[in-house]
């Protein structure tokens, strides 16, 4: 009998579609803004959808009871759960530690788990101070950024893999786990350092990878084309520009004679920058207000290639269905090309992902009035 150990971090992600940049240290915050919960609701998700797949192959589940595990699984479903932790109040690092600590004990097969890059870290510190290293992860991904190597690209997928081990089809290798310092991310500065690595599943169809650094220092005058055709084209007409974030980004809109965030989400008509820094309620606002047309600029994650459903949770399901899946439009110098075979989108509403997927194709923009047409892949 496999056991496999649940880790809910209900805190994961409540930052993104309010602009926070993160989650670490601001979930009280966020749900007095009235951020929703991601990470609950999506491990609900996964694990209605592993039901048959657990009763296939006789699997435990072990979790805690509380808000960490047992709040957010249907009742009804039938699964063999073990409970091995009490989360029912207000939950801490400390409760990731323990839960952890207590699947190690338990002798668990692999830890399945609901959240970011920074559950992520905890989760690998604490096999590592239990000399458990050599325990698997599959991360549901729940967070805002995301970078590391053992997140499954989509709910769906963490079940295809999931399976996929349970059947011996998988073999385990090493990623990495990135740490971002999350003060530094809202104060405009990216900085990511490798913390560790962990074992994972290895699927290159539905793990994400992790995040690649692309040296982009010979490209600005490919980045100074990119800037003229955006000002050129999509400038003079008075459309409404959604910036995504990024650096390629940034430079791009500041070329453009605009006061861009790194991180953040902006948008201008014309020349005009009509809003920095936005949340989901700013980009809303926006567009109901707009009358025209409407681009939506973003840069695919180097090594990863998500377009939509990494670091910009702000564009929601909501802004996409006013502003239509047809506005998306990809920014990709040529050095990051080299990295992306097809361009992910994960905007986590299953009519969009629909709309995504039947397109088949999205541009992308590469140089001076030169575009590219990139497969869109949808797990």
């Amino acid at each position: 009998m496999a056991r496999i150990g649940l880790v809910i971090n209900p805190d994961a992600g409540l930052g993104g579609r309010l602009g926070l940049k993160g989650s670490d240290g601001l979930a009280e915050e966020a749900r007095n803004a009235g951020a929703e919960d991601r990470a609950g609701p999506r491990a609900s998700q996964t694990i209605s959808m592993l039901e048959k797949v657990f009763s296939k192959y006789e699997t435990e589940l072990l979790v805690s009871n509380g808000r960490m595990g047992t709040s957010w699984i249907d009742k009804d479903l039938d699964l063999n759960i073990v409970e091995i932790h009490t989360s029912l109040g207000k939950t801490t690092v400390r409760d990731t530690i323990d839960i952890v600590s207590n699947l190690v004990k338990a002798e668990v097969d692999l830890i399945l788990y609901a959240g970011g890059d920074g559950t992520t870290r905890d989760i690998v510190w604490t096999l590592e101070e239990n000399s458990a290293g050599h325990i698997p992860v599959i991360g549901i991904p729940c967070g805002v950024k995301m970078y590391s190597g053992c997140f499954a690209s989509s709910p769906k997928a963490a079940v295809e893999v999931v399976e996929a081990w349970l059947n011996g089809d998988l073999l385990l290798a090493t990623t990495e786990v990135l740490d971002l310092d999350e003060d530094l991310y809202r104060s405009g500065e990216w900085s990511v350092r490798l913390f560790a690595e962990v074992m994972t599943p290895s699927s290159p169809r539905w793990m994400q990878g992790s995040k690649e650094m692309v040296e982009s220092a010979s490209e600005e005058e490919v980045i100074a084309g990119i800037a003229d055709h955006v000002s050129e084209v999509l400038m003079q007409n008075e459309q409404l520009i959604i910036w995504g974030s990024g650096g390629t980004l940034r430079r791009i809109a500041e070329i453009c004679g605009l006061n861009p965030t790194l991180l953040g989400i902006d948008a201008s008509v014309g020349s005009t920058q009509i809003g920095t820094d936005l949340d989901e309620a700013g980009l809303l606002r926006i567009l109901n207000e707009h009358q025209g047309d409407v681009t939506i600029l973003l840069s695919p994650m180097g090594g990863q290639g998500f377009l939509i459903g990494r670091g910009n949770l702000q564009i929601s399901p909501s802004v996409l269905e006013i502003a239509r899946p047809q506005s998306v439009l990809g920014i990709c110098t040529p050095s990051k090309l080299l990295t992306i075979r097809a361009l992910r989108i994960e905007t986590g509403d299953p009519n969009l992902d629909s709309l995504f997927r039947d397109m088949k194709y999205l541009k992308v923009l590469q140089g001076y009035r030169t575009t590219r047409i990139l497969p869109v892949t949808v797990d």
